[in-house]
């Protein structure tokens, strides 16, 4: 039966650890320095500069910092390579995707009368991506938890008989009528049982809530884990701003947003005792969210001879966030027809609101007449401060929220040095983690490097940054709650053509 739907009436919570709604949350409310080559270049150190089309996503006045008219577009190559430590075994992938990271243009119209205190106004439009999801994880070892943990986390306390297929229906009608009608945990308690992991502890009492685990474990079960990803979190910026007298700029944009991520996730696992029944498990989830959101900013920009001062505020973003899930599962005890579960069969769940937190960017700059600049931005975010509703349906969430993120701030430096019709670029950043225990996320760290060369009205930018930080990656939510500590590494090499009327 192909292709089939489901739309669940409430928010039932999404049971593998990719999808851990927290993690997503943070993921969403966070900025990544991908942009133009020139913005990279100098680790996005933009606040009191402008003049650049990415700087209007920092601080919206700086788009009036234009003398001209100008169009830019930007691809980058993003290479990840995740270090994983598993239960002191070590493993290594990469990933490398070409991205647009940049494209759009800002058009000035300078003021014809003299007399006025406004110079000008300028209107912009610009897209550039603000995450990318695109990497993968493998890393494998002896675990001392089964996946029969996630399983019996679900089913324990639910009756034996509410998650067996009825009379007439086929299994996959099941898989889908069962979560429609009692829920999540139903659900997946049914997926643990027709996929031979776990059994009722009393198969002849329907009425039975206690189950146990099909497989014989000495001390620990071996154990790989496959999580690969893609897609992007997009920001468009519809700007517009303007040059008061001759030394101050203001701006404001109004900010639309786009989530798309796809999540894959597998867990093969062996290597029970020799008596036992179960000899091996692979369990697989599919994950699709897409969602949208707004957002507002305005800023402000003051020049004081060569020194400018900039500050810039981003309102929460607002978004609206949609997901599916398709599941397989597969063990030497297994349904006939537990094939019939598959990524044809989609589990819609409910759309939910997440808010972001707001966040405030203070920047200063040294400009040395044409021969170069040092700039320099300070941002504060509070992340205790994301919200998700429907508020019923995420108490957990949110009050994990409450009770474990914190106020994070991020420190950027940026230098340019011109040389002729070159410019030589470099830069640094720090970032606070969003944790207050630093073991979840770590502290994030990063450098860049570039060069441009300009033609006249058509300039070539070059960038390289790196950015290292560790995180804890969690199987699953619940059950197995293993997690692998991962080393990430996110290099991006991006190139800008701009063209200047």
């Amino acid at each position: 039966m192909k292709n089939k739907y489901l739309v669940i009436l409430s928010f039932l919570g999404i049971g593998f650890g990719f999808s851990q709604t927290v993690q997503d949350a943070l993921l969403y409310s966070n900025d990544v320095d991908l942009g133009s080559a020139r913005y990279q270049a100098m680790s996005g150190a933009f606040g009191a500069l402008g003049g650049d089309l990415s700087a209007i996503n920092v601080n919206p006045a700086g788009s009036a910092v234009f003398k001209n008219s100008l169009v830019a577009f930007s691809l980058g190559v993003n290479t990840k390579e995740n270090d994983a430590k598993y239960f002191n075994t070590q493993t290594n992938t990469s990933t490398s995707r070409l991205a647009i990271n940049q494209g759009g243009g800002v058009f000035v119209l300078n003021n014809t009368d003299e007399e006025s205190n406004w110079k000008k106004v300028t209107f912009g439009l610009n897209y550039q991506q603000t995450q990318n999801f695109d990497q993968d994880y493998f890393f494998a070892g002896q675990s001392p938890n089964s996946i029969n943990a996630y399983f019996l986390s679900h089913a324990n306390g639910l009756a034996f008989q509410d998650i067996q297929i009825l009379s007439g229906e086929y299994i996959e009608e099941a898989y889908l009528n069962i979560a429609s009608q009692l829920g999540y945990n139903y659900q997946q308690a049914f997926l643990g049982y027709y996929g031979g992991i776990i059994d009722p502890e009393d198969a002849n009492d329907p009425l039975g809530t206690i189950y146990v685990p099909t497989a014989t474990i000495d001390n620990t079960v071996y154990q790989e884990y496959f999580y690969a990803s893609n897609g992007n979190v997009g920001k468009f910026n519809f700007n517009v701003a303007g040059q008061f007298q001759d030394d101050w700029y203001f701006g404001a944009n109004l900010n639309v947003h786009t989530i798309f991520t796809e999540r894959n996730s597998r867990i093969r696992e062996n290597g029970y005792e020799a008596s036992s029944n179960l000899e091996f498990v692979v369990f697989d989830n599919y994950l699709r969210s897409t969602g949208a959101g707004v957002s507002l900013q305005a800023g402000v920009i003051k020049k004081f001879d060569n020194v400018r001062l900039g500050l810039s505020y981003q309102s929460p973003t607002w978004y609206e966030i949609e997901e599916e899930q398709s599941q397989r599962i597969n063990s030497n005890l297994a349904d006939a027809d537990i094939g019939f579960i598959n990524y044809d069969l989609v589990t819609i769940f409910r759309p939910y609101r997440l808010r972001t937190p707001s966040n405030i960017t203070a920047s200063a700059a040294v400009v040395f007449a044409k021969k170069g600049l040092l700039s320099f931005d300070y941002n504060y975010k509070d992340y205790n401060n994301i919200k998700m509703k429907p508020t019923r349906d995420f108490v957990t969430a949110n009050s994990f929220i409450n009770n474990n993120l914190t106020g994070a701030s991020s420190y950027k430096i940026g230098a340019e040095y011109r040389v002729a019709n070159w410019s030589l670029r470099g830069g640094y950043r720090f970032e606070e983690s969003p944790y207050k225990d630093t073991s979840v996320i770590d502290d994030l760290t990063g450098f860049s490097l570039g060069f441009g060369y300009n033609f006249g009205r058509t300039k070539l930018d070059i960038a390289y940054a790196q950015t290292k930080q560790d995180v804890n990656h969690q199987l699953y939510d619940t059950g197995l709650t293993n997690s692998a500590t991962v080393n990430s590494t996110n290099t991006n090499v991006t190139a800008t053509l701009s063209y200047s009327f």
